[in-house]
């Protein structure tokens, strides 16, 4: 069940993501009303798949697609 959810979560923040040049974590928190632990789970699964790619920026968590 948790490895289903992870895969959604990855769909929805994927889909954020999608045409733009990259969001900050809150910036996809707020667009795809994720709490935080879902939001790390989703971007865990994007990151093992080498669908996206992050950094720090000003001290906040910026991600892009690859």
């Amino acid at each position: 069940m948790l490895k289903e959810k992870a895969g959604e979560t990855a769909g929805k923040i994927w889909s954020a993501l999608n045409e733009t040049e990259g969001l900050t974590a809150r910036q996809i928190k707020k667009a795809t009303k994720l709490v935080d632990k879902d939001l790390f789970l989703g971007l865990g699964w994007l990151l093992r798949e080498d669908k996206i790619s992050t950094q720090e920026v000003e001290g906040e968590l910026f991600v892009k697609l690859v």
